[in-house]
């Protein structure tokens, strides 16, 4: 591979865990945007009782069945996979695609997947100047394979499920990743409840990582249509989803786990109002917002010096997530997790001295 190509990869390959690795393992983690305090007391009693039955093979049809009615679907439009990353894997090897479209800023694995299978990947960026709204007409017509976060990752943008809707069409896979739409108050715009009514094939990714606080297990699911979901479960391998991993998709699907993941929806966005009101006045210092509505766990902020004051965060204790390896943005932005407040409160201590500091060499 050329040094272009590996440079390219390396950076699709860059994920917010890399923050706290290694030298990083120490700092405040507002880089990766897994729920502190999870996985619940609840949820890790029924995965360690789980232990005594990895004997046995995984069998997946109890989890399947509870996450097929948690949705309101049939058994068939539901695949578990090892995560949400899995499931981008297993379309890019699956679904033919003569001009496969990814819509960027966005979680970079989907391009990744879609690269290594050997796909000649087009991309759609979205501009700072309208707020990284989806523009449905920018996505060329003749797109046949259409990817999308919704809210999307990294810049917190919610879609109208009707802007989303507007995007399928005969002919096309429309994807929509919704790994955070939990973090969302009562799922909001989700394309879940239009399975099956719009045109050409429509898939939707979920992930139990981010509220459930479950990156270590990896487990997540696809919903589609039954064709394409006996597609997609012909590039795996057998058992793919572990006994552990499946008793959580069963255990998370539940109304109770629901209501929990409802009630952390709603502090998501109280704390997310608590960390904006702290960040308003630092707009004379050069900061500022990416979007006027962020609607997911995190928020992308904009700075001239972003990568310097990265570094001095790091310093000062801290892990943001850079945000130059996301295609359509570059150096001057920075992502940063929704914390409690107690935690913001420390943070922006951090984030006035490393302001200060960037004034105090003339950086800023």
């Amino acid at each position: 591979m050329s040094a272009d190509g590996t440079a390219l990869g390396d950076a699709l390959r860059h994920h917010g865990d890399a923050e706290v690795r290694g030298a990083g393992s120490g700092l405040t983690d507002l880089a990766v945007n897994v729920r502190t305090g999870t996985p619940p007391a609840w949820l890790r009693e029924r995965l360690a009782a789980s232990l005594t039955t990895l004997a046995a093979y995984p069998d997946s049809t109890p989890a399947r069945s509870a996450v097929a009615e948690r949705h309101g679907l049939p058994e068939d439009q539901v695949l578990l996979t090892a995560g949400a990353a899995e499931a981008f894997v297993l379309l890019a090897r699956a679904l033919s695609a003569r001009r496969p479209v990814v819509v960027h800023p966005q979680f970079t694995e989907p391009e990744a997947a879609l690269r290594d299978a050997g796909h000649r990947v087009e991309r759609v960026l979205l501009r700072p100047r309208n707020g990284f709204r989806l523009e449905t007409d920018s996505v060329p017509p003749e797109a046949d394979l259409v990817v999308v976060g919704n809210p999307t990752n990294p810049t917190s943008v919610l879609h109208p499920a009707a802007a989303l809707a507007g995007l399928a069409r005969a002919g096309r896979t429309l994807v929509v990743d919704e790994a955070f739409v939990d973090a969302v108050p009562d799922e909001r715009e989700s394309l879940v409840p239009l399975l099956g009514q719009l045109p050409g094939r429509t898939v939707v990714l979920r992930s139990l990582t981010k509220t459930w606080g479950l990156a270590g297990l990896r487990v997540g699911y696809v919903l589609s249509d039954p064709e394409t979901v006996r597609a997609l479960a012909h590039q795996q391998p057998l058992w793919p989803v572990s006994a552990p991993a499946l008793v959580a998709a069963q255990a998370c699907s539940r109304p109770e786990a629901l209501a929990e993941a409802q009630q952390a929806a709603r502090q998501f966005a109280a704390d997310r109002g608590y960390l904006r009101d702290r960040l308003a006045p630092l707009r004379a210092a050069g900061l500022r917002e990416a979007t006027p509505t962020p609607e997911g766990p995190f928020l992308l902020v904009e700075h001239p010096h972003a990568a310097t004051l990265r570094e001095r965060l790091r310093e000062l204790g801290f892990a943001v997530r850079r945000g130059d390896t996301f295609p359509g943005l570059g150096q001057k932005w920075l992502r940063m997790a929704v914390r409690d407040r107690a935690t913001t409160d420390r943070f922006m201590e951090a984030l006035h001295k490393a302001l200060e500091t960037l004034d105090v060499t003339g950086e800023n």
